[in-house]
């Protein structure tokens, strides 16, 4: 039966880390048409990492749960955008956009959101499990 609480952990942990995601996927929908005058100064796509914790020790050691370890921002550079009139344009005329792909960012959310629901049906069902469970105990 304590085996039964421990999902709730672990689906917790879940539901945060994936609350997390989606935060920011709207972070880097929010900013994907964003301007910028420099390369340095453009928005970047950011991206969590997840880890996986083993927690408890000897007999208990098989008990998990998910952490976000950081927020890796991308590594892929900027769109340069000759626009020459544009006011936020560098001497050379380039104004620069955020390396954030839209498509991949909605495929990441709808993934995320599922995922979310995943967790929320696991914590649902083990409250079930764990209702019938004390019925069987008053009968």
């Amino acid at each position: 039966m304590s085996n039964l609480f421990k999902l709730f952990d672990v689906s917790g942990s879940a539901l945060s880390a994936q609350s997390v995601r989606l935060n920011a996927v709207a972070s880097n929908m929010a900013n994907a048409q964003t301007v910028s005058g420099t390369a340095e100064g453009a928005y970047r796509a950011q991206h969590p990492i997840f880890a996986s914790v083993l927690e408890g020790v000897g007999a208990n050691a098989n008990t998990h749960s998910v952490q976000v370890s950081g927020i890796l921002e991308s590594t892929a550079p900027p769109v340069a955008e000759y626009a020459p009139h544009h006011p936020l344009a560098d001497p050379d005329g380039y104004i620069y956009k955020p390396n954030v792909n839209v498509v991949e960012e909605m495929a990441n959310m709808i993934s995320a959101s599922r995922s979310y629901e995943n967790n929320v049906e696991v914590m649902n069902t083990t409250k079930q499990l764990l209702l019938r469970t004390l019925q069987l105990g008053q009968q």
